[in-house]
Parts: structure tokens; sequence; C-alpha cells
């Protein structure tokens, strides 16, 4: 099959730059990587992703691209006597500096330039160490005034016995001979190279042959320590307190993690938090709701009165402004919602018996105007099977 026009496949026109050219191949290269496509479209992937990779090598060679203008694929055949760029032709250069970008594009810029998590001096792999949490379980109050405490969480502190070595006493570290002491190993197929924590001394660079039973090779023993944490005022469920450089350490010098102390809240007894605003449920006796009057109800930390109109009604809701919670990120503090729930009298006297039922005789003898909502709903179920 003849080979299509170079410009064709990148799809630039014949006075392309040099970094439209590369972009394009960029372009191209990114979207038919064999890694980015399997399955049924794998093998044409492939082939456009080869095409694309001879054209660009070409035509980011000054000399390769000036002889395929003039005399097309023939000046740049290699069976006709050009060389087509490679590995260890002159066009190499401008393309593993392309390919180099789009490499760390794939791979999350992980080894394309060799420097990984290394430090500067390109010896042993810097790792930041695993960041911990902890669940931390407060009340309501709490978390509405804040609270200053302590936790104990694990540690790791260096080993005594072998000095922080991981060896055992007289005896030293070696060098790691898979990786030469990098910590870390090279995987090449074709023109990929990818660079991997080493599998032997998995990212430190040396090998112990006789590993420290105090701390069997890892140079650190975990103990425990105890932390100071202040819990601020307005904290929530479910939010996090950051605590900096108190997670797992680092390896080969590399920065420790942080500490996530994660809030959860207790249910309480009285109140549930809806944001900044708090609701309870106020139980009230019957006669007080129908005579009204004045109840007391609690609120987080101190007390309140309602006054209640006469013939308040079950379900009721009483709005008691700022007596909330403030928020972390609020600038004053949420409501408090009571909501009645009218109390049904029981195990009432012989007495008592009597007397509600002379009063439910009254209220019967007066009609309606007593039981607005029983009229209403009456009026409801007679329509519905009319």
């Amino acid at each position: 099959m003849a080979k299509r026009d170079y410009y064709d496949v990148l799809g630039v026109p014949k006075n392309a730059t040099e970094d439209d050219i590369k972009k394009a191949y960029r372009k191209l290269a990114m979207k038919h990587h064999p890694d980015r496509n399997q399955g049924d479209n794998a093998k044409a992937s492939e082939e456009k992703f080869k095409e694309a990779k001879e054209a660009y090598e070409m035509l980011s060679d000054g000399q390769k691209r000036a002889a395929y203008d003039q005399y097309g694929h023939a000046g740049v055949d290699p069976n006709m006597g050009g060389r087509p760029g490679g590995p260890g032709g002159e066009g190499f250069g401008g393309f593993a500096e392309a390919f180099g970008d789009i490499f760390g594009d794939i791979f999350g810029g992980a080894a394309a330039g060799g420097a990984g998590r290394r430090g500067g001096g390109g010896g042993q792999q810097v790792y930041r160490g695993s960041d911990l949490s902890y669940a931390m379980e407060i009340t309501l109050e709490e978390a509405a005034f804040g609270k200053d405490t302590q936790i104990r969480v694990p540690t790791w502190e260096g080993c005594e016995t072998c000095k922080g070595t991981g060896a055992k006493p007289g005896t030293q570290p070696k060098t790691c001979t898979t990786c030469n002491g990098s910590g870390t190993v090279h995987l090449r197929q074709g023109f990929f190279s990818i660079q991997q924590t080493c599998p032997h001394c998995h990212g430190t660079g040396k090998i112990i042959p006789e590993p420290c039973t105090s701390c069997n090779g890892a140079g650190k023993i975990k103990k425990q320590k105890t932390l100071e944490v202040k819990i601020p005022a307005g904290i929530n469920e479910g939010m996090r307190i950051r605590s900096a450089g108190n997670g797992e350490p680092g390896t080969n010098g590399g920065p420790a993690g942080d500490l996530y102390i994660e809030i959860r809240v207790k249910q309480h007894e009285i109140f549930e938090r809806d944001g900044d605003d708090l609701h309870c449920t106020v139980p009230v006796g019957l006669t007080t709701v129908a005579l009204g009057g004045t109840i007391e109800v609690p609120t987080l930390g101190n007390r309140a009165e309602i006054e209640l109109p006469e013939g308040t009604q079950h379900g009721k809701t009483f709005r008691l402004r700022g007596k909330g919670i403030k928020g972390l990120r609020s600038s004053y503090p949420g409501d408090l919602y009571c909501h009645v729930s009218v109390e049904t009298p029981v195990k009432i006297t012989e007495h008592q018996r009597k007397l509600l039922k002379e009063l439910d005789d009254s209220f019967k003898k007066s009609g309606d105007r007593h039981s607005p909502n029983t009229k209403t709903w009456t009026d409801r179920v007679k329509d519905l099977f009319k």
C-alpha cells in the first residue's frame, strides 16, 4: 500500500512551522497511543501511531524535510540511499524531545525526565509519607462551642538497637546490586523507557543481609504520641482537621504525611442539627395548648420561654432567632425551631375520665367551632365518596 503524504498524516500544511508539526504529532500520539486504545481498535490505533511517528521523524528534521519536499517519499526512503531518523539517526533528538513531553502526559510525568520523586542529587528515591486518618467523636455542645483536647496516635521513632540503619549491630546495609543504589530500575520496550521502584530494595537503594531483631530491618519502631487538638467552634459532622506532619514518616528523608482528624458528632437527646439551625420537639399538655400560656424550652447551654397562644395545634413550630449554632464560616448563629407535640393524657383516673367526658359532651353541643380541622377533614372525606 502506498504511503500517505506526511503532511496529510499530521494534518498540517506544507508551510507548517516546527512548532505546528510538533503540536500536531503530540495530539495524534496522545490519541492513538497503544496504552490508551485496547480491544477491537488496538491494532488500527497502533498503525496510526506508527504512521504519525514516522511522519514526525521526517518532518522534524530539516534535511529530511527538504529532501521529502523535493522528491517525496523517494527522497527519504532508506532503500534509495536515505536513512530515516530513528534511535540512532540524526532526527532522534527532535523526536525524543517531543515524545518525552507526550510520555510525561500519558504516565503523569512519573519518569519521563528520569527524576521521578528523587532528590535533586540523583540518589535514592525520596517519598512523602502516607496520610493518616483519625475518627474523633464529640458531643453537639462541643461542636457548637469548641474544645481543646488530646489524642494519642501512632508514630515512628528511630531504633536504638541499630541506630536507624535497620542492620543487626556489627553489620552494615549493602548497596542493592539490582539498581546500584539508585532505588529505581528502568524497563525498556522499543523506544519506551519506564522508571519503576526497584523490586528488591523497594526504593531504598540498600539491601540488609542481617536485619536488626528489634525493628526487623525497618530502622524505626512504632510507638504512641500525644497530640494537642483544638476543635473549632461551629464544626460540623464530616469535617476534617488537618494536623500537618503527623502522618507516617517519609522514605529516605522524605517529608512526613499529614494526620486528618475526621469529626463525628454524637446523636443528641434533644436537638437535631441542620446546618447552623437546631430543631427540637417540645411535648405540651392538652390543657396547656387549649388554654395557652408560657412554656420553658431548652437551648444549647441555656433556657428560653415561648408564649403559646390559646388553641395551639399539634405540629405548630416556633422559631427562636439566634439560638442555633454559629458555623465556622457564618457571621451569625442559626435559629432554634421548636415543634409542638401535643401529649395525650394517659393512665387517667375515674374522676378525670368523668371530667373529660363532660368536656367532650360540651364540645359536641357547641357544634364544629371547637374543631375546625376536624370539620374540614370530614368535608373532604364526604367529597371523596360522592
